[in-house]
């Protein structure tokens, strides 16, 4: 994926080299549940993770430029149920931040950089993203950066054996771009 800066971040491809940096934010509890999965166990676990981000390529690291740590990260996917349209170069996102780093504007401020590059530079028709009922951080930042919401949905958590109630948002190109002009 191509590398892109913002302000305070760089978003760029996983490394081996990132895995001390990946576990230490993805073994910490009340991370990885707000997405769907469980706090990883121990250093094997991340190593095997991180290499199949690093094989599927299409997982951002989020680098924060003040110290060089990956402190998250941003995957865009290609969106399976393209029903509702039919265009169907459309995406998924989804994303997780180091909870050291919450609360400072770092994933709107990745997620408008990726946005910007896929309506722009991949021609994206849609994007959309969705968030657990109980994940109001997550909700913030998909209103932060203009998604609407479409509907509510029962997701299967395999990793947590359990369904939660989700939220769907979407975010068109023209939507985004006549958004940004203002």
């Amino acid at each position: 994926m191509k590398t892109l800066k913002t302000k305070r971040l760089i978003l760029r491809d996983f490394l081996s080299t990132d895995l001390n940096d990946f576990y230490e934010y993805a073994s910490v509890v009340g991370v990885g549940e707000l997405a769907g999965w469980l706090p990883h166990q121990n250093l094997e676990q991340s190593k095997n993770i991180l290499e199949n981000f690093i094989a599927a390529g299409n997982e951002y690291a989020i680098v924060y430029k003040k110290n060089k740590k990956v402190i998250g990260s941003l995957g865009i996917y290609k969106k399976l149920d393209v029903t509702v349209y039919e265009n169907s170069n459309q995406k998924e996102i989804g994303y997780c931040l180091n909870k050291d780093y919450w609360g400072q504007g770092l994933t709107p401020e990745a997620l408008n950089k990726v946005l910007d590059y896929q309506f722009n530079n991949l021609d994206v028709y849609a994007i959309w993203c969705s968030h657990f009922d109980f994940n109001i951080r997550s909700k913030r930042v998909i209103e932060k950066c203009g998604f609407e919401f479409i509907r509510e949905v029962m997701t299967d958590v395999v990793q947590l054996n359990t369904k939660y109630k989700s939220y769907l948002y979407r975010l068109l190109k023209e939507d985004y771009l006549m958004n940004k002009e203002r």
